[in-house]
């Protein structure tokens, strides 16, 4: 089929590298504008821009498809098929009647649970079980439109940069199939009444409210790794430091929420107890807690907030 891909951070790079060894034809691919980061500040393009660049297909980041233009230069590429994976813009209705067939999406949950932006994030912390990818047509609509195919996979002790890796290889893979056989897959409506919204990561919820259950406290951790990062508040020398946990398991013990149990960093929550597993203090790179302990002794008794 003759493709316009559109995708930007790594989750949207398996995606283009099977359907372009898939001999598929991509006409374009869009991206999200190059942006500027490293020590010299200097413009980068984003994951999919610079595997398209690799690839040999051209590029286009325009900073919005609101426009007539923009609308009409993605129309003269004559599609059969757009492929959206974590782009990052809003598509108007002009670009999404576009192509012949029209946009399929792959979605990182199992619709219509978790629509929004963050849905492997939200997954995790809320304790799924499961989790998965559905390869939906677009419509105007926040993740609602026709589902033609769902992929599922067990969540486990997963973090979110585990299932982000496995859910786009998963994405691209389902996306090879339904492109090898679309009238193979029906397009199925979602069940409205059982959405469940997906809203980006606020900042303010990275903070460990050691109130909440050690479960609780555990899955966000994971649902928060490795980016941006539960954390809390060390007391040192210096004053109060950050420290994000990136990797924690659950324990018995009781104490007050916040208290440090033991020597090995048991520590104690609303209900139950957890023991960082990996930690990273500002400006310092992920360590296991034997080697942040070595660095930053903590006694039992001491109170975290």
């Amino acid at each position: 089929m003759r493709i316009t891909f559109m995708g930007t951070p790594d989750f949207a790079v398996p995606a283009l590298v099977a359907l372009h060894a898939d001999g598929h034809e991509i006409a374009c691919v869009y991206s999200q504008p190059p942006s500027r980061s490293g020590r010299g500040k200097k413009l980068r393009p984003s994951p999919v821009h610079a595997k398209a660049d690799e690839l040999g297909i051209p590029v286009r980041t325009p900073k919005s498809l609101r426009n007539e233009e923009a609308q009409a230069e993605f129309s003269a590429l004559n599609a059969d098929i757009a492929v959206v994976a974590a782009y990052g813009l809003i598509l108007p209705q002009a670009v999404l009647d576009a192509p012949v067939n029209g946009c399929l999406n792959i979605h990182a949950s199992i619709l219509p649970r978790w629509r929004g932006a963050a849905p492997i994030h939200r997954a995790v912390m809320a304790g799924d079980t499961e989790t998965g990818v559905t390869i939906m047509q677009m419509e105007a609509g926040l993740d609602t439109g026709p589902m033609l195919d769902v992929v599922r996979t067990p969540v486990g002790h997963k973090t979110t940069g585990d299932l982000t890796e496995e859910l786009a290889q998963l994405g691209a893979e389902a996306m090879v199939k339904v492109l090898s056989d679309l009238p193979a897959f029906p397009p199925k409506t979602q069940d409205d009444s059982a959405a469940i919204y997906a809203p980006k990561i606020d900042k303010a919820e990275a903070r460990i409210d050691w109130s909440e259950s050690a479960e609780a406290i555990e899955a966000k951790v994971r649902g928060l790794a490795p980016f941006p990062g539960a954390w809390f508040e060390l007391e040192t020398a210096n004053g109060p430091e950050r420290v994000k946990l990136l990797l924690a398991q659950v324990m018995d013990g009781t104490g007050a929420a916040g208290e440090v149990l033991d020597h090995k960093f048991g520590i104690a929550c609303g209900a139950g107890a957890i023991r960082p597993l990996r930690l990273q203090r500002a400006g310092k790179p992920a360590m296991d807690r034997a080697d942040f302990l070595r660095g930053n002794s903590v006694e039992p008794s001491t109170i975290l907030a």
